[in-house]
C-alpha cells in the first residue's frame, strides 16, 4: 500500500505531501483543483510518459516520490520500497528505487506488479487484450499453475531446438559457401606449419640480426680489455698475494678470491670469444625472418591475437567442419527430438486449455452477475478461447479475448472497444471484483469511475469498491455522495492563489468534514437538508 506521496511541481501543484490510509481512499474537490494531476502523478511514477508541459511554469524539474509499505516484496526494506523519479526541462530523466538507480521500463516492470491506474482512457491493463490470458489464469489459479510450469519446461527446450536448427547454416548452397570458407581458412594456418611462442623466438633472432654491428664492435671492445689488461693485472695479483698468504688467513682468503675472480673472468673471456665469433649478418636469414614474421601477424590479424589463439581457432573451425559434413544426420536427429517435443506440448496444452475454457465459464458468468448487480443488466460478458493448431507460446496454445454485449440485439464486440465511459467504468469494475482475490496488485486506483453513472448504479459501484478495498488498497477520484460516503478515509483537493499563482492543496478531512463534503457534493450546497442526506449515506456504511 501507498504510505506516502509527496509531488513537486507537477501542473498547479507546488509541493503536496499526502498520507494514503488502509481501505477505500476517496478524493473529492473543486473542478480543476488538481485532482487529475495527482493520478498524473502516480501515472508517472509507474513509468508513465512524461511530457515538459507538466512540469510547474518558472521551474526547471518535478518531482514524484512515493513509500510503499509492501513486506513480502524482496526489494523492500523493513517493509518499506521507496520510489522515485525525477524530470528535467533539459529532458534528463531518474528513477530510483530504495536509491538505486534504474531505467524507465525497468521502474514499470517494478511498478506493474504492485499498483494498477484505471481511468477513462483505453489504457487499462484489463481492457487489453494482450492481458486477458493472465487474467484468465489467475482466476483459475494453482490447479493450472502445474500444467504451465510442466509446459514451460517444454516450451524453453522447443524454443532450443529451433534455433540450433536455425544456426545450421541455411541451405546446401550457403552450406557449401562455409565449407569453402573453413577450409581455405584450415589450409592457411596448417600450412604456416606454426608453433608455440614461435613469435617471440623469431623477434629475437631479427633484434639480433639487425643489431649485430653493434653488438660486434662492443663485445669486440669488452673482450680486448679483459685480455690485454684485466687478465694479467689479476695473475700479477695473485702471485704477489700467495708470498704472503701464509702469514695471516685474511691474506690467504684474499688470495683465494682473486684467483676465483681469474677464474671467472677467463670464462667470461672465453664466451666473449665464441660470442664475437658467431654473430655475423646474412642478408637471406634476415629475409626468411621477416617474412616468416609477416606471415604470422597476418595470420593474427585473421584469427587471433596470440598464436595460441590461432590455433584454438584451427581446431574449433576443424570440429565445425566436421559438424557441417555431417549436418544432414544431426538435422534429422533434431527434428526427431524437435517432433517429440512438440507432441509432448500439445498434449499438456490441450490440458491446459481445457480447463480454461471451462473456468472461463464460470468467470464471465461471475463478472455477469457482477455488472446485472451495477444496472447493466442486457450487458454480458464471454470470455472467448481459441485453440492455435499450428502455434505454441509460452503460456500454451491458446489465445484469450474478453467479448462484450452490452445490449440486446447487439453484437458482441472486443472489451476494449466499449463505447460509453459509463459503461466501461461499470464493466471494468465488475472484472476487478471478480479478480480481486487472485488479483496480486496491492494498489488500485480508479480515476473518476464514477463517470456516466448515477443513483442506483452509484451505490452498486461504491459497495464493489468497497469490497475491493477489503484485499487492497483503493485511491478514487469521485464526485458523486455514494461513493465519498463509502470511503474509509476521505481527502478534500482545493486550490488557492497566492502572489498571482495558483496551487493545489489536500486535506484529509475528519467524519464531520467529511458529512460536509458529502453534502457538498449531493447538490452544491450545504444545508440542514443536504447535511442529513449525507448523514443517512454515512450511517449506512456503518451499518
Amino acid at each position: 500500500m501507498i504510505t506516502t506521496l509527496h509531488i513537486k511541481n507537477i501542473g498547479i501543484i507546488e509541493d503536496l505531501s499526502i498520507d494514503f490510509r488502509k481501505g477505500l481512499n476517496v478524493l473529492t474537490g473543486e473542478t480543476g483543483a488538481g485532482k487529475t494531476l495527482i493520478i498524473d502523478s502516480l501515472m508517472i511514477l509507474s513509468g508513465g510518459r512524461f511530457s515538459k508541459e507538466m512540469i510547474r511554469k518558472g521551474e526547471t524539474n518535478s518531482y514524484v516520490e512515493a513509500c510503499f509499505y509492501d513486506p513480502d516484496n524482496e526489494m523492500s526494506v523493513d517493509g518499506n520500497i521507496i520510489v522515485s523519479r525525477e524530470a528535467n526541462l533539459n529532458g534528463r530523466n531518474m528513477c530510483k528505487i530504495n536509491g538505486r538507480m534504474v531505467t524507465v521500463n525497468e521502474l514499470k516492470d517494478f511498478m506493474s506488479n504492485i499498483m494498477e491506474i484505471h481511468g477513462q482512457n483505453d489504457n487499462q491493463n484489463i481492457l487489453n487484450p494482450k492481458n486477458h490470458l493472465k487474467y484468465l489464469d489467475g482466476f483459475i489459479g494453482l490447479e493450472i499453475q502445474k500444467l504451465l510450469v510442466e509446459y514451460r519446461k517444454k516450451y524453453d527446450e522447443y524454443l532450443q531446438l529451433k534455433q540450433e536448427l536455425k544456426e545450421n547454416y541455411g541451405d546446401e548452397k550457403e552450406r557449401e559457401r562455409k565449407l569453402d570458407l573453413l577450409k581455405y581458412q584450415i589450409n592457411e594456418i596448417e600450412q604456416a606449419d606454426l608453433k608455440e611462442a614461435e613469435d617471440e623466438e623469431l623477434e629475437q633472432r631479427r633484434k639480433v640480426m639487425m643489431n649485430s654491428e653493434k653488438i660486434i664492435e662492443n663485445v669486440k671492445q669488452a673482450s680486448n680489455c679483459i685480455e690485454e689488461n684485466c687478465i694479467d693485472y689479476l695473475s700479477d695479483a695473485i702471485r704477489a698475494m700467495e708470498k704472503i698468504e701464509n702469514i695471516d688467513c685474511d691474506y690467504e682468503r684474499i688470495s683465494n678470491s682473486l684467483k676465483s675472480a681469474y677464474y671467472e673472468i677467463q670464462e667470461i673471456s672465453r664466451d666473449l670469444t665464441y660470442k664475437k665469433d658467431e654473430i655475423y649478418f646474412d642478408e637471406e636469414e634476415r629475409n626468411y625472418l621477416e617474412e616468416r614474421l609477416d606471415l604470422i601477424h597476418s595470420l593474427k590479424r585473421k584469427y587471433g591475437n596470440t598464436i595460441s589463439e590461432i590455433l584454438e581457432y584451427l581446431n574449433s573451425i576443424i570440429k565445425e567442419v566436421k559438424h557441417i559434413e555431417n549436418l544432414e544426420e544431426y538435422t534429422n536427429k533434431l527434428n526427431k527430438k524437435l517432433e517429440i517435443v512438440e507432441k509432448e506440448m500439445t498434449l499438456i496444452a490441450k490440458e491446459i486449455s481445457k480447463i480454461r475454457k471451462d473456468k472461463a465459464k464460470i468467470l464471465s458468468n461471475k463478472i455477469n452477475t457482477e455488472l446485472e448487480d451495477l444496472e447493466m443488466k442486457n450487458a454480458r460478458i464471454s470470455i472467448k478461447i481459441e485453440f492455435k493448431d499450428d502455434e505454441f507460446f509460452k503460456t500454451g496454445k491458446d489465445e484469450v479475448n474478453f467479448y462484450i454485449k452490452t445490449n440486446i440485439g447487439e453484437d458482441e464486440k472486443e472489451l476494449i472497444k466499449i463505447a460509453s465511459g459509463g459503461e466501461m467504468s461499470r464493466t471494468m469494475l465488475a472484472i476487478k471484483k471478480v479478480l480481486a482475490d487472485s488479483d496480486k496488485v496491492s494498489v488500485l486506483i480508479f480515476d473518476e469511475i464514477d463517470t456516466g453513472i448515477s443513483g442506483k448504479a452509484a451505490n452498486r459501484v461504491a459497495n464493489k469498491l468497497s469490497a475491493i478495498a477489503k484485499n487492497h488498497q483503493v485511491l478514487c477520484i469521485s464526485h458523486l455522495p455514494n461513493i465519498a460516503a463509502i470511503a474509509d478515509s476521505n481527502y478534500f483537493i482545493s486550490k488557492n492563489v497566492n502572489e498571482n499563482r495558483t496551487n493545489t492543496n489536500i486535506k484529509k478531512l475528519n467524519e464531520e468534514e467529511t458529512i460536509k463534503e458529502i453534502a457538498r457534493i449531493s447538490s452544491g450546497e450545504i444545508n440542514d437538508v443536504t447535511i442529513k442526506y449525507a448523514t443517512e449515506l454515512r450511517q449506512r456504511k456503518a451499518s
